[in-house]
């Protein structure tokens, strides 16, 4: 299987495949999901994460779950389906390309009611096939939106993981990160590391590594201190749920990181595709905020680091202001966020 060693989930007869990112850096191991449950279990354990891989993730779950109706009847189907995609999207509500995901599939498995089961099942492998497809080549095309917003020989810091492990494939803060790289636009990167899960340390550092793009792995809280002394020229994130007013978000310490960039004067882009906007949603207080456990704040593999009995709070994100934000920018073109809602109107 060496050559999947670098690809964030396969399909390949009638299994989803997945990079386990919990063993990242360590080890490349790929977990088998043979049902949908699998599929869910893997995305609540963080097996994957990032919004993106989530959506194409369980549009595979959906597959599977397709695989296990396929014999029913037309209202069996749409009754047994409804449970399942319910089931799904709770896996991590706040990531709306996961939602976006389960809605086309659950389209898909409503105009197929009728077919036999064996093209039940491969009009199901047909659509998560072109949502895989098609989110490769989104990344490509915001890296390329992203990179001309970029001056020559940059030095940029990002947070938490959005490249290729966070996506079919490129990525997006990652993805604009690499073709600037490539075009000769970064010089350098900084990461977080990305308290508690580790993201940047464990996944961003190995990803930017096996590119050869240089960088530097730092401490979040350290961020502020390198803004002011290393002349940072942009910071680049991803986005687990942009708001149709263009709040966005993301992994916690995004909006602390985007009040130090203002703060330095220093833009502040966030890379997302079209699927990660919520335009049913007005504004980022009325995201849902993911609260994770309290096990991946006290413990780092495995080994307690604060007192039995300590109280914790840990929300998995947080919510980055409009106004905090220079550009966001979608396989659609590169938008003001206060202009994001325009994309509703684009096909």
């Amino acid at each position: 299987m060496s050559n999947k060693t670098s690809e964030t989930l396969y399909w390949e007869k009638g299994t989803l495949f997945l990079l386990d990112q919990t063993e990242l850096p360590g080890k490349v191991i790929y977990r088998k999901c043979k049902t949908y449950t699998d599929v869910i279990k893997a995305i609540k354990n963080m097996i994957v994460r990032g919004a993106p891989a989530i959506g194409v993730s369980a549009a595979y779950g959906m597959v599977l779950a397709g695989t296990k109706i396929a014999k029913l009847s037309p209202t069996e189907k749409v009754k047994n389906i409804k449970k399942i995609s319910d089931e799904m999207i709770q896996a991590r509500p706040t990531a709306v390309n996961l939602k976006w995901a389960v809605d086309k599939m659950s389209t898909i498995v409503e105009s197929s009611l009728k077919l036999n089961p064996e093209n039940f099942v491969a009009a199901l492998e047909t659509a998560a096939k072109e949502i895989y497809d098609e989110d490769i080549e989104n990344n490509k095309t915001m890296g390329d939106f992203g990179a001309r917003l970029l001056k020559k020989n940059s030095v940029v810091l990002t947070h938490c993981n959005a490249g290729a492990l966070a996506t079919a494939g490129y990525g997006t803060a990652l993805g604009m990160i690499r073709t600037g790289y490539k075009n000769g636009k970064i010089k350098k990167v900084f990461v977080d590391e990305t308290r508690p899960y580790l993201q940047g340390a464990r996944l961003t550092a190995w990803e930017l590594q096996q590119e050869k793009i240089p960088y530097t792995l730092i401490t979040d809280n350290m961020a502020g201190y390198i803004m002011k002394t290393e002349k940072i020229d942009a910071v680049i994130v991803g986005a687990d749920r942009i708001s149709s007013n263009g709040d966005v978000a993301n992994k916690i310490g995004t909006y602390s990181l985007s009040i130090l960039a203002r703060y330095h004067k220093i833009p502040f882009y966030v890379v997302a595709p079209t699927s990660t906007i919520d335009f049913q949603t007005l504004y980022g207080t009325k995201i849902k905020i993911e609260e994770r456990s309290a096990e991946e704040v006290i413990k780092i593999n495995g080994k307690d680091i604060a007192p039995k009995g300590t109280q914790v709070r840990h929300p998995g994100f947080d919510i980055t202001p409009a106004s905090n934000i220079t550009m966001i920018i979608t396989e659609k073109g590169v938008f003001k966020p206060n202009k994001i809602s325009t994309l509703k109107k684009i096909k």
